[in-house]
C-alpha cells in the first residue's frame, strides 16, 4: 500500500514516477474524449500535477484544477498531502475530497460501479480521498468512524487494490475486535502478505491455538524480517519511493509500525516468535 511523504525540499525528484500521474496514460488509451466535462479536464490537470517534481508545481496545479472542477477530488488529495499544515486542515481537504467524488461520481455511479471500484479510472480519485480520510480520522482517535470508512471501501471494492484490509486489519487488532478481525482474515484467507501471515500467527498466540507455531513458520518463510524488526535487533527500514516491497524490509518495518504495539501488548509473544523462527532457514528455490 502506497505511504504518501510531503517532500524535504522544493525541488524534490521522487525516485520513481508518481503511480498516480501514470493513470494519465491509462485514461488517454481508454478514455475517449476526455476533456469535454470539466470533472475530466481538471483530472487531466490533476495527472500532470502527480508528475509534477516540485511541491509548488503540484500545489499550483491542484489549485488549478479546482477552479476548473471544484468537484475534482485528487486535487483536495494533494493539497491534503502536501499544502495542510495541521491534521485539522489535512481532516478538511480528504472531506471536501470525499464529498466532491460522492458528487462527481453520483448515485448511479455508486450503483453501477459497487464491488468493481478501482477498477474505473473515475473511482480512483474517491478512493483515495476517503483512504486520507479514514487515516485521518484515526489519528485523531475517531477510531470507530475511521474502521467504518475502511469496511466500506471493501464492499466497494473486495478486490482491494489499495491495500485496505491491511490497515483494517491492524486497528481491529489494536481494539481487540477480535470477531471483525477473523471475518477479514477469512475473506482473505489466501493472502501471503506479512500483515496476513503474521496477525494469523499472533491470534493464534493470544488464544493458545496449538497451530500457532505452523502459522508462525509460515509467517516467517515468506517474510523472515519481522521477528527481528519486531525484537528490536533490525532495524526499521523504510520505504525508499513510498510503495512497500513484498518480502523487503520495508514491509517488515510497515508491519511492526502498524501492528508491532499489539504484539508488545501481548505477553511473551515477540520472544515466543522469536524462538520459533530462530532456527528455521528459507526454502530452496527450485530451479
Amino acid at each position: 500500500m502506497a505511504k504518501s511523504k510531503k517532500p524535504e525540499n522544493d525541488n524534490a525528484l521522487p525516485p520513481m514516477p508518481d503511480r498516480r500521474g501514470m493513470e494519465g496514460f491509462m485514461a488517454g488509451l481508454f478514455g475517449g474524449g476526455r476533456g469535454s466535462d470539466p470533472t475530466d479536464a481538471a483530472q487531466d490537470i490533476m495527472y500532470e500535477a502527480w508528475e509534477a517534481t516540485s511541491r509548488s508545481k503540484r500545489i499550483t496545479l491542484a489549485r488549478k484544477a479546482l477552479k476548473v472542477s471544484p468537484l475534482c477530488a485528487d486535487a483536495y488529495v494533494l493539497l491534503a498531502e502536501e499544502e495542510a499544515g495541521s491534521v485539522e486542515e489535512v481532516l478538511d481537504y480528504y472531506q471536501k475530497g470525499v464529498a466532491a467524488g460522492e458528487e462527481a461520481l453520483g448515485p448511479d455511479g455508486f450503483e453501477e460501479y459497487a464491488g468493481r471500484f478501482w477498477g474505473f479510472l473515475e473511482t480512483r480519485p474517491y478512493m483515495r480521498a476517503r483512504a486520507g480520510l479514514a487515516a485521518v480520522l484515526w489519528r485523531l482517535g475517531q477510531h470507530q468512524e475511521a474502521i467504518d470508512h475502511y469496511q466500506s471501501m471493501l464492499k466497494l471494492n473486495p478486490n482491494d487494490n489499495q491495500g485496505i484490509r491491511y490497515v483494517l486489519a491492524g486497528h481491529l487488532l489494536a481494539r481487540d475486535d477480535i470477531k471483525a478481525l477473523r471475518k477479514l482474515l477469512k475473506q482473505h484467507e489466501d493472502d501471503g502478505a506479512a500483515a496476513w501471515l503474521y496477525t494469523r500467527a499472533l491470534l493464534a498466540f493470544r488464544e493458545n491455538d496449538p497451530g500457532a507455531g505452523k502459522l508462525a513458520e509460515e509467517a516467517w518463510l515468506a517474510h523472515s524480517h519481522v521477528p527481528g524488526v519486531l525484537s528490536g535487533k533490525q532495524p526499521l527500514v523504510a520505504s525508499i519511493d513510498g510503495y512497500i516491497t513484498l518480502g523487503g524490509e520495508d514491509e517488515a518495518a510497515d508491519y511492526v509500525d502498524e501492528n508491532g504495539q499489539a504484539w508488545q501488548a501481548t505477553p511473551g509473544a515477540v520472544a515466543w516468535l522469536a524462538e520459533v523462527t530462530r532456527k528455521l532457514k528459507p526454502r530452496r528455490r527450485r530451479n
